[in-house]
């Protein structure tokens, strides 16, 4: 389905995406899980399906129903080095979809040094599927994945308990830990959590109930995405950030003013009443009002358009905005974004070298790129016990903290947990261009 219809409304009225996240730890079956997923779903190609078949064992008129003879985390870990390390390095996006919903799944890494992509593959993610091997329990990366998933604001987990097949499907072994889950996850800020035993080799309770689980009698994983409502980003109060002003002033009637961007929350149509918050130094903040006089998709006029789409738009009156200006609709003072310099964040570390206090940065806040400074480092969370570790010296790699953050300019935001599109950020490293960190503004 085009995201480009003519019709937005009906077009939002209909489009039922679920993007999610499988996460876990090293070998407890992230991308077996996925390929089991798409095989039964039916949505794989006969080609696919004879690139991760044993030699000699796939024709086109079989019908596979011995699951040793296919490699379904070769659907995933699309790299060659992947595949001749046995690990998953990068994210792999896969799609697919069932006549309820469209899907578009992130297969993270396992791996301790590859957490990082982890934070890059849930930041866009309505839901999180973590990976608990049957046989070992819970570790410290299942901690780790799921503390990330509760900074970003995921508001769904599904605890699949894997391979529970190597332990006879034991009811006890289940129940034990997910005793251990939700002993853990009660610290934690998810709203939302859901079992399933399954065996991602076998199919066990993937796509279809089993039959060699008798005691669940909860829904299958998919039966669960197919279902799970998630909050839509047009949902949201309206935000819509500038990236290019397009203009052309000829002196006749065909003068031209269009600012392209992208509507990252909510709805805006044609004639809606807007306003462009404008700091004035560090504590004050006026606001530029005007209309929609107009918005274009592809050149087309369209009366409405909603997030996540790329939009020109056109004001009724003519002043000037700037690359990184938001544009918000008029509300109450419930519905307008913060404006300020100093504030403090959720930041998820990225980088080899160290976070401390007083180091600059680069911040880059949807279209808007400033520098800022960490004025102060005020705890960090213990991947464990979640306790905050008070004025830490530094931060390393995967750890989690919460700092105090001074920018160069005031930035127009919401707080993470109200607006996730407004309130996030990445930190970028000034002399080696790398994404350092990445952020959620409290």
């Amino acid at each position: 389905m085009s995201l480009w219809l003519k019709n937005p409304k009906s077009e939002m009225n209909n489009m039922d995406i679920l993007r999610f996240i499988a996460a876990g730890s090293v070998d407890d079956g992230k991308s077996t899980l996925i390929g089991r997923l798409l095989y039964d779903s039916k949505s794989v190609l006969m080609d696919q399906l004879e690139a991760i078949s044993l030699p000699g064992k796939l024709n086109a008129k079989q019908n596979l129903s011995d699951e040793a003879e296919l490699n379904l985390a070769f659907l995933t870990d699309g790299l060659r080095a992947e595949r001749e390390q046995g690990i998953t390095i990068d994210v792999a996006y896969k799609y697919f979809s069932t006549p309820k919903r469209k899907f578009i799944i992130a297969d993270t890494p396992g791996h301790f040094e590859y957490t990082r992509n982890m934070v890059t593959g849930a930041s866009n993610s309505d839901l999180a599927v973590i990976l608990i091997d049957a046989g070992k329990g819970m570790n410290e990366q299942t901690k780790r994945h799921s503390i990330i998933a509760s900074i970003l604001n995921i508001s769904h987990l599904v605890i699949c308990i894997n391979k529970m097949d190597i332990v006879n499907y034991s009811e006890k072994v289940f129940n034990n830990i997910a005793d251990d889950y939700k002993r853990f996850a009660s610290k934690l800020n998810i709203k939302n959590i859901y079992f399933i035993p399954i065996s991602a080799l076998l199919g066990d309770n993937v796509v279809e109930k089993s039959f060699r689980i008798q005691w669940y009698s909860g829904r299958s994983l998919l039966e669960y995405l197919e279902d799970v409502y998630v909050e839509p980003p047009h949902s949201l109060e309206p935000r819509f950030t500038v990236q290019w002003i397009i203009s052309s002033h000829n002196g006749g009637p065909d003068n031209y003013t269009g600012y392209a961007g992208k509507i990252i929350s909510g709805v805006f149509k044609k004639g809606d009443k807007i306003l462009i918050p404008n700091p004035i130094g560090i504590n004050g903040t006026s606001f530029k009002t005007s209309s929609i006089k107009n918005i274009e998709i592809f050149g087309n006029e369209v009366e409405e358009a909603f997030a996540p789409m790329s939009v020109v738009m056109h004001l009724c009156d003519d002043f000037t905005i700037h690359r990184g200006d938001l544009i918000v609709k008029q509300s109450g003072k419930d519905g307008m974004p913060l404006v300020n310099n100093d504030f403090e964040a959720v930041i998820c570390w990225m980088d080899a070298k160290s976070l401390k206090k007083g180091k600059t940065y680069l911040l880059q806040h949807n279209s808007r790129i400033l520098e800022c400074r960490i004025e102060n480092l005020i705890h960090k969370i213990d991947v464990n016990t979640l306790d905050e570790i008070k004025n830490p010296g530094e931060i390393n790699l995967n750890d989690n903290c919460r700092a105090g953050i001074k920018t160069a300019y005031p930035l127009n935001y919401d707080p993470y947990q109200k607006n996730k599109a407004n309130g996030n950020f990445i930190l970028v490293d000034k002399e080696s261009n790398t994404t350092a960190g990445a952020g959620m503004i409290c």
